[in-house]
């Protein structure tokens, strides 16, 4: 144990500029997955065919490809179409597509969960579509998915670090190299593991607040 200990106090400097990244990774993908969810869940519940099947079929193919291939793809295939991405720039575009999708989900569930009463009766009073949802169905839906939406945080707090299969040196891939080049796997992925705990419990106890909440309603 005081090894342990010793370990984590000459590691901890090294794995902080991990996790710097791994935060910067997570905040920029949660965003960007955040506005393009919102725009597939508007697209679907818009009433308009052409852009509700694309929308669906955005989701599905999306959720088809592993989050490793779309980040592989950003990073190694998009520079031979003349795009060339920083590797923190493809994670973070990766994972913002990606998880865009199950965004998507839990918007529109969220939206068509309000009552199409409120709906009808805004419009009845001659507020447009978008003026509708902006007025009345956002606000309330938003209540609805906070508690699936903090799980989404955690989720993409933890597949950060799938940024390190294209050299993003954020915490996982911090942790591997020091590993391997003190061969004290045990002592430094325990503190990795112990970091990432560390980043999350106050995101879990963040989605039980929500979820009381929206369960007192």
């Amino acid at each position: 144990m005081k090894g342990f200990w010793h370990d984590a106090a000459e590691f901890f400097p090294i794995l902080m500029s991990g996790v710097a990244l791994t935060i910067v990774v997570t905040i920029g993908s949660l965003l960007l997955s955040t506005v393009l969810g919102l725009v597939w869940a508007m697209m679907r519940v818009s009433g308009i065919r052409v852009l509700s099947l694309l929308s669906a079929s955005l989701i599905n193919v999306i959720r088809g490809i592993p989050i490793i291939v779309l980040l592989f793809y950003l990073y190694f295939v998009m520079p031979d179409l003349g795009v060339t991405l920083s590797a923190l720039q493809a994670a973070i575009l990766g994972l913002g597509i990606a998880y865009s999708a199950y965004q998507a989900e839990n918007f529109r569930a969220g939206i068509e969960a309000i009552d199409k009463g409120q709906i009808e009766a805004a419009q009845s009073i001659g507020m447009g579509w978008w003026l509708t949802m902006r007025r009345v169905v956002l606000p309330q839906a938003v209540r609805i998915v906070l508690p699936p939406y903090g799980n989404v945080m955690i989720m993409m707090l933890k597949d950060s670090s799938q940024a390190s299969t294209i050299t993003v040196a954020e915490l996982a891939l911090q942790g591997k190299l020091i590993a391997s080049s003190t061969f004290k796997n045990t002592n430094v992925f325990t503190l990795v593991a112990l970091m990432y705990l560390t980043m999350s419990i106050p995101l879990i106890l963040l989605v039980r607040h929500f979820e009381k909440r929206a369960g007192k309603k």
